[in-house]
């Protein structure tokens, strides 16, 4: 995905293929990881009155796939580089419990990366025309924020499963990334446009396709689609 002078190609959709569960290990697995992850974030959101007085936003929708997708080839081509941040662990839960304590996290870290990222074009960053890296330099566009965002959260504790890269098309009518988050009050959104983290269908964009939970492929969502769009990395 590119800054205001590139553009962002979109490929053809195919029919879903969703992965059901192999059996009643799998099914276990899933169910421990999901009381794990609740246990352990519902103390920690408890363990100050501060806590108490944070109040959690309402609960909203949840983005629908419509079908199965390849991904960006940017995607591709980091997921080269970087397997391990791409592998699908279907044991973890496909959403979180959204504590106080949870809130917290994805308001710090989104603000944090917001602030530290100064925006970049993939061509002046890297050489190339399209490129996802995590902006270690300090430097980068959209889709670099949201890599950042989800590495930064997951070693907080969250599962990688639940923290989707997402194409948008946004209120400019170009391509855009951010990062869904899917918990148990809905699909929030972490954006480097802004510091407050949304519910989807309030951001304004459409949703054009997500990483899969369930494997390598992506998933269609709402919106347009099949068409060369422009990402912009501004704030």
């Amino acid at each position: 995905m590119r800054h205001a002078d590139g553009g962002l190609t979109f490929e053809t959709f195919g029919p879903i293929q969703w992965r059901g569960w192999a059996g009643p290990t799998r099914r276990a697995r899933q169910a421990i990881s999901f009381a794990l992850v609740g246990t352990i974030l519902t103390l920690s959101g408890a363990t100050t009155h501060a806590h108490a007085r944070l109040i959690l936003p309402n609960e909203t929708s949840v983005t629908e796939p419509t079908g199965a997708v390849r991904a960006i080839a940017g995607w591709t081509e980091f997921c080269t580089r970087a397997p391990r941040e791409c592998t699908v662990d279907t044991a973890e839960p496909p959403a979180i419990p959204l504590t106080v304590a949870v809130w917290r996290t994805l308001t710090s870290v989104n603000r944090r990366v917001n602030a530290r990222i100064r925006p970049l074009t993939d061509q002046a960053h890297w050489g190339v025309v399209d490129r996802w890296d995590f902006p270690d330099d300090g430097f980068g566009d959209c889709e670099d924020y949201q890599l950042l965002k989800r590495r930064m959260l997951v070693e907080r504790g969250l599962p990688r499963r639940t923290l989707l890269m997402t194409v948008v098309i946004d209120e400019t009518n170009e391509g855009h990334a951010v990062l869904t988050v899917r918990t148990d009050r809905g699909d929030f959104v972490l954006d480097n446009k802004t510091d407050a983290i949304r519910p989807w269908r309030r951001t304004g964009y459409s949703f054009i396709k997500r990483a899969g939970q369930d494997g390598p492929a992506w998933v269609s969502l709402e919106g347009k689609d099949g068409a060369a769009q422009v990402a912009t990395a501004e704030p």
